[in-house]
């Protein structure tokens, strides 16, 4: 018997007992439709993180800040350094952050595999008004980097001498902009107070209105030329004898291996620096909802098991019924391989079958759910689907049924290869 005849075979010998057949592939619809389910959630979930990882920053660039030497509970402080800026106190006791001079952005770009660094200063933003309107508190980052994602506008160009900036569409309305095309293009007042606490004010332009976002801050971005001009205001009032300071420093690296970012990692904080990348900041957000999705793949896989167990009953039955069947096929000239490859196949259809109409459901209710949250619930969270069905997945869901099956079936097919022509001829 050739492979196809063999397959046709098994086909029709699965609907023999058309009842038995359905409630054994019902059970492994169960499974299959949960961990087609659970590897939508996390396919969709995934997609949206990663689609809005770039609105926080570049994935090729480490935040880096002075390590902190003195963070001990109860380790006292430290002697006093004239050469040492220290920024606003941390939150335990004895720990101080340090902030990055001049001399220290020249020491991180001389790490191999720096290929450019950018200080971060503090910006203590005051308000936002548009139009000589009612006025709104507001914080600001500078881009580092950061590729926000767009309701209207474009992002910031950091080469540009205008001052930009992209606002979160939550200010649209209260600034008095009608709609966030409306906004893109407007000039806007940025009030920031000098170091003698007089307010100063600088123009910016909106670029960009940032959509909602899972991981939005809340806060504005801005390019490095309103970035400079805000910098510059609020150093109004200072000695001219205080050199900057900064909180932070954005160090950009050329795409690098996992090994050559750690050995970067590594020079750094031999050099007194402690640097984090993209990934580092949001591992722990990933790392959760790969363990709960993990946990529910889990719950479908013994789903799947205990279909299983169906499939090891269905087939014994039949085995058990073809006994006559079994000894004239091989009283004909079928061995025992041949006897075999009919009731695996026949397991790794049943296998198909429930996992394709498990799969098949699942996209189908899964695809109507996830429209229906992103037009209701979700709809602030712009461009979630919160099932994604990845082609490549539901094939290896479906495959890992079939093998489910495959293996649920040998023994029953093992049983039936193994028969005595001549006893099976006599089985009443």
């Amino acid at each position: 018997m050739n492979p196809l005849e063999t397959l046709k075979t098994a086909i029709a010998n699965s609907f023999r007992s058309k009842l038995r057949t359905t409630l054994t592939v019902l059970a492994i619809f169960v499974g299959a439709f949960t961990l087609t389910i659970t590897n939508g959630l996390g396919t969709g979930i995934s997609n949206y993180i990663e689609s809005q990882v770039a609105a926080i920053g570049a994935s090729n660039a480490f935040t880096i800040t002075r390590t902190d030497t003195n963070a001990g509970l109860g380790s006292g402080p430290q002697k006093y350094d004239p050469n040492t800026r220290v920024l606003a106190a941390g939150g335990r006791p004895g720990s101080t952050q340090v902030a990055l001079t001049q001399a220290d952005l020249d020491k991180i770009s001389a790490i191999p595999g720096i290929t450019g660094v950018s200080p971060v200063t503090r910006l203590n933003t005051a308000y936002i008004q548009w139009n000589n309107q009612d006025k709104y508190q507001l914080s600001v980052s500078v881009l580092a980097g950061a590729q926000p994602q767009l309701d209207a506008g474009q992002n910031l160009d950091d080469a540009s001498t205008v001052p930009q900036i992209i606002l979160p569409s939550s200010y649209v309305s209260p600034l008095g902009l009608s709609d966030s095309a409306q906004a893109v293009g407007q000039d806007v007042t940025i009030g920031i107070p000098d170091a003698t606490g007089t307010m100063r004010t600088v123009t910016a332009t909106i670029n960009g209105i940032e959509q909602n976002a899972l991981l939005s801050s809340g806060g504005a971005f801005i390019n490095k030329a309103l970035s400079t001009a805000l910098a510059q205001a609020q150093a109004t009032g200072t000695t001219t004898a205080s050199a900057p300071v900064y909180t932070t420093a954005t160090a950009l690296f050329a795409p690098s291996t996992a090994a050559q970012i750690s050995d970067m990692k590594s020079q750094l904080s031999a050099a007194g620096y402690t640097a984090q990348t993209l990934d580092d900041r949001i591992g722990t957000v990933k790392t959760v909802i790969n363990g709960i999705i993990g946990v529910l793949d889990a719950f479908a896989v013994i789903a799947l098991i205990a279909a299983g167990f169906g499939i090891v009953n269905t087939l014994l039955m039949s085995v058990q019924e073809r006994t006559r069947e079994i000894g004239l096929m091989k009283a004909m000239g079928m061995g025992s391989g041949s006897v075999f490859a009919l009731f695996s196949t026949e397991a790794a259809f049943i296998g198909l079958l429930g996992s394709l109409i498990g799969s098949g459901a699942a996209i189908a209710l899964g695809t109507v759910v996830s429209n229906a949250l992103a037009r209701g619930p979700l709809s602030d969270l712009a461009g979630l689907q919160i099932l994604s069905f990845a082609p490549g997945t539901v094939a290896v869901v479906i495959l890992l049924v079939m093998a489910i099956a495959f293996i649920a079936g040998t023994l029953p097919a093992w049983r039936a290869a193994r028969q005595n022509p001549i006893d099976s001829l006599r089985y009443e």
